[in-house]
């Protein structure tokens, strides 16, 4: 029912830039907060940024200073532009969204599918 799709992902050179979006779509009621996760070959899954309600946010420290969050509420999506890009960037990019969908009693955690990030060097 409801979904999250990213977008933006691809190949990009070191020192470059790239936007990821997500749009989150169906029967939502409420998102709160939103964030975005990677996961590099063979390694785990990591938070990168995150984002509030009401525009708050947080970096991993790989990500602060070169990575901005932003979303907008009226269109359900989140989006993390990229700059100055390093080859450890490299990774599935993941949306994550805390909303509660409509005939659900409580706020559940959604996930997209991911989009590809391949950072060369």
């Amino acid at each position: 029912q409801v979904q999250l799709v990213e977008s933006g992902g691809g190949l990009v050179q070191a020192g470059g830039s790239l936007r990821l979006s997500c749009a989150a779509s169906g029967s939502i009621v409420s998102i709160y907060d939103m964030g975005w996760y990677r996961q590099a070959p063979g390694k785990q899954r990591e938070p990168v940024a995150h984002i509030t309600s009401i525009g708050g946010t947080n970096y991993s420290g790989s990500a602060k200073g070169r990575f901005t969050i932003s979303r907008d509420n009226a269109k359900n999506t989140v989006s993390l532009q990229m700059n100055s890009l390093k080859p450890e960037d490299t990774g599935v990019y993941y949306c994550n969204a805390d909303l509660k969908a409509t005939g659900t009693p409580y706020a559940m955690s959604y996930w997209g599918k991911g989009t590809l990030v391949t950072v060369s060097s």
